[in-house]
């Protein structure tokens, strides 16, 4: 451990450890989730973080902040530039603050027009904000929500509440097929987000209005609207989004 000093101080039970086998490693949300025989240890990556495995040779570079050692001569190494990422221990997932109150992950088949509609009916806020809420469903992030509500015809500020139940269907499904579709293209990169294998995501080569403020919509050519809703940037189509 070489900073501790991250969004949240890395835990002292994770200090401590030595000799315990990690028995599987599994991911909510943005949570890589370590399993071990005596609880859990809880990762974020905070908006630079990554983690890498290296030889224990490999000397430790400035933002290199903490190491998991393992039995074959490898580390886990944490790098975090902003150091916005946490190192968290748990002796159970159940009820733990950070991972309480989530919502569906997105591909899950509880994330559907049902729970979108039951979730949306009496909700008095802007979709977008209302889709980017991680208590309503995790992983769609300013990117995928803009991508998402043009795919599906649908302003960004129009209420969660007026949203009709075909809508509702086409929303889940476009944003199931937006995320799928990233995947497959390695991610979005727009400035520094590299895949393991340290290739950039191409998804940003297919995006339809995130990023193209006045370009024209390559649907019908209108300019693409950019503006600014609660400190995040919103892009989107005024002819072909209602």
């Amino acid at each position: 451990m070489r900073n501790g000093r991250l969004r949240w101080p890395v835990s002292e039970e994770i200090y401590r450890l030595s000799d315990v086998p990690v028995l599987s490693v599994r991911r909510r949300a943005k949570y890589l989730l370590l399993e071990l025989p005596d609880g859990w240890i809880i990762v974020h990556l905070g908006m630079s973080g990554s983690l890498r495995i290296l030889s224990q040779e490999l000397p430790a570079e400035k933002h290199d902040h903490v190491d998991l050692v393992m039995s074959n001569g490898k580390v886990l190494r944490y790098t975090d530039p902003r150091r916005f990422g946490a190192w968290l221990w748990t002796k159970a997932l159940e009820g733990h603050p950070v991972l309480a109150h989530l919502g569906p992950e997105p591909l899950s088949d509880e994330f559907n027009a049902d729970y979108l509609q039951a979730k949306c009916a009496k909700k008095k806020t802007a979709i977008k904000p209302w889709l980017m809420d991680n208590k309503l469903v995790v992983g769609v992030g300013n990117i995928y929500a803009s991508e998402s509500l043009f795919s599906a015809g649908i302003h960004p500020d129009r209420l969660a509440s007026s949203l009709s139940r075909e809508e509702c269907e086409q929303l889940v499904k476009v944003i199931k097929l937006v995320l799928l579709r990233s995947i497959e293209q390695g991610g979005t990169t727009l400035k520094d987000f590299l895949q393991s294998d340290g290739k950039p995501g191409y998804f940003a080569q297919e995006l339809q209005v995130y990023g193209r403020k006045g370009e024209p919509c390559r649907i019908c050519g209108t300019p693409v609207i950019g503006s600014k809703h609660a400190q995040r940037a919103t892009f989107y189509c005024r002819q072909c989004q209602k």
